[in-house]
């Protein structure tokens, strides 16, 4: 069975303990970096990750994108939203269904 974690700045992330999720702060990209390695290997299947935090380790992520697992899924954080979540699942969105679902084919 597959876990689900989220990493980013503790203020963004501690509330998704309340549900059962395995929350790992971190605000360094290294750390960061390391974090989310680490994750990969130990089986979690998803994992959310604050967009702020997401733009710092950006060559990392890349490297999952095409894995089946961990589906790396990114989150606003206490520090505002940059679009960059919501950008991430209309592209996968774009290329399973082969249309800009918002907008049509272009």
């Amino acid at each position: 069975m597959y876990k689900i974690a989220v990493m980013g700045d503790y203020e963004s992330i501690y509330g998704f303990a309340a549900i059962g999720l395995e929350i790992f702060p971190v605000t360094l990209p290294e750390m960061a970096k390391d974090t989310l390695r680490k994750l990969a290997k130990d089986k979690y299947g998803a994992i959310y990750i604050t967009e702020v935090l997401a733009d710092l380790i950006r060559e990392e992520i890349e490297l999952y994108k095409e894995m089946v697992t961990p589906a790396i899924i990114l989150i606003p954080g206490t520090y505002g939203n940059t679009g960059q979540g919501v950008a991430s699942v209309k592209s996968s969105v774009e290329q399973a269904v082969g249309s800009d679902i918002l907008f049509g084919n272009d």
